[in-house]
Protein backbone atom coordinates (compact mmCIF):
# COMPACT_ATOMS: atom_id res chain seq x y z
CA UNK A 1 0.00 0.00 0.00
CA UNK A 2 1.31 3.44 -0.91
CA UNK A 3 1.70 5.79 1.67
CA UNK A 4 0.18 9.09 1.51
CA UNK A 5 2.61 12.03 1.16
CA UNK A 6 1.11 15.18 2.90
CA UNK A 7 -0.51 17.12 -0.17
CA UNK A 8 -2.58 13.86 -0.62
CA UNK A 9 -3.83 13.53 2.80
CA UNK A 10 -4.39 17.28 3.28
CA UNK A 11 -6.50 17.37 -0.29
CA UNK A 12 -3.45 20.48 -0.90
CA UNK A 13 -3.43 21.80 -4.56
CA UNK A 14 -0.38 24.22 -3.90
CA UNK A 15 1.99 23.47 -6.59
CA UNK A 16 4.26 25.66 -5.07
CA UNK A 17 4.82 24.06 -1.32
CA UNK A 18 7.83 23.24 -0.74
CA UNK A 19 7.37 20.04 0.84
CA UNK A 20 6.39 18.63 -3.33
CA UNK A 21 9.90 20.37 -4.47
CA UNK A 22 12.57 19.56 -1.34
CA UNK A 23 14.42 16.60 -2.80
CA UNK A 24 17.27 16.52 -0.48
CA UNK A 25 14.51 14.30 1.40
CA UNK A 26 13.11 12.44 -1.15
CA UNK A 27 12.58 8.35 -0.39
CA UNK A 28 12.04 9.73 3.82
CA UNK A 29 9.25 7.05 5.34
CA UNK A 30 8.47 6.22 1.59
CA UNK A 31 7.65 9.87 0.49
CA UNK A 32 7.96 11.64 -2.62
CA UNK A 33 10.45 14.68 -1.70
CA UNK A 34 9.36 15.74 1.82
CA UNK A 35 5.88 14.69 1.55
CA UNK A 36 6.43 12.73 4.61
CA UNK A 37 8.97 14.74 6.07
CA UNK A 38 7.01 18.41 5.56
CA UNK A 39 7.29 19.60 8.95
CA UNK A 40 11.28 20.03 9.10
CA UNK A 41 10.71 22.26 5.58
CA UNK A 42 10.52 25.95 5.78
CA UNK A 43 7.85 27.38 3.96
CA UNK A 44 5.38 24.91 3.19
CA UNK A 45 2.01 25.67 2.73
CA UNK A 46 -0.19 24.31 5.63
CA UNK A 47 -3.43 25.63 5.45
CA UNK A 48 -3.12 27.58 2.15
CA UNK A 49 -0.49 29.86 4.70
CA UNK A 50 3.17 29.90 4.00
CA UNK A 51 4.98 28.61 7.11
CA UNK A 52 7.58 29.68 8.81
CA UNK A 53 11.09 27.58 9.64
CA UNK A 54 10.68 24.59 11.85
CA UNK A 55 11.31 26.79 15.01
CA UNK A 56 8.16 28.67 13.82
CA UNK A 57 5.98 26.16 13.10
CA UNK A 58 7.32 23.04 15.67
CA UNK A 59 3.79 23.51 17.94
CA UNK A 60 1.35 23.19 14.68
CA UNK A 61 3.32 20.56 13.43
CA UNK A 62 3.61 18.58 16.33
CA UNK A 63 -0.45 18.97 16.37
CA UNK A 64 -1.16 18.04 12.80
CA UNK A 65 -3.44 14.84 12.04
CA UNK A 66 -0.56 14.09 8.90
CA UNK A 67 2.31 14.40 11.03
CA UNK A 68 0.98 12.70 13.72
CA UNK A 69 -0.26 9.60 11.25
CA UNK A 70 3.32 9.16 10.35
CA UNK A 71 4.48 8.93 13.09
CA UNK A 72 2.11 6.41 14.03
CA UNK A 73 2.95 4.42 10.85
CA UNK A 74 6.67 4.81 10.76
CA UNK A 75 6.90 3.46 15.04
CA UNK A 76 10.46 2.79 15.69
CA UNK A 77 12.02 3.68 12.38
CA UNK A 78 10.70 7.56 12.75
CA UNK A 79 13.43 9.35 11.93
CA UNK A 80 13.42 12.18 14.60
CA UNK A 81 13.35 15.71 13.61
CA UNK A 82 17.20 16.16 14.39
CA UNK A 83 18.64 13.43 11.63
CA UNK A 84 15.77 15.17 9.25
CA UNK A 85 17.02 18.97 10.06
CA UNK A 86 20.52 17.35 9.22
CA UNK A 87 19.57 16.15 5.57
CA UNK A 88 18.64 19.69 5.11
CA UNK A 89 22.19 21.15 5.40
CA UNK A 90 23.76 18.20 2.65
Amino acid sequence: MAKANCWEFLSCTKEDCTAKHEKRLNGIHGGINAGRACWVVAGTRCGGVVQGVFAQKETNCNNCKFYQAVRSEEGMVFLNTLVLLDKLKA
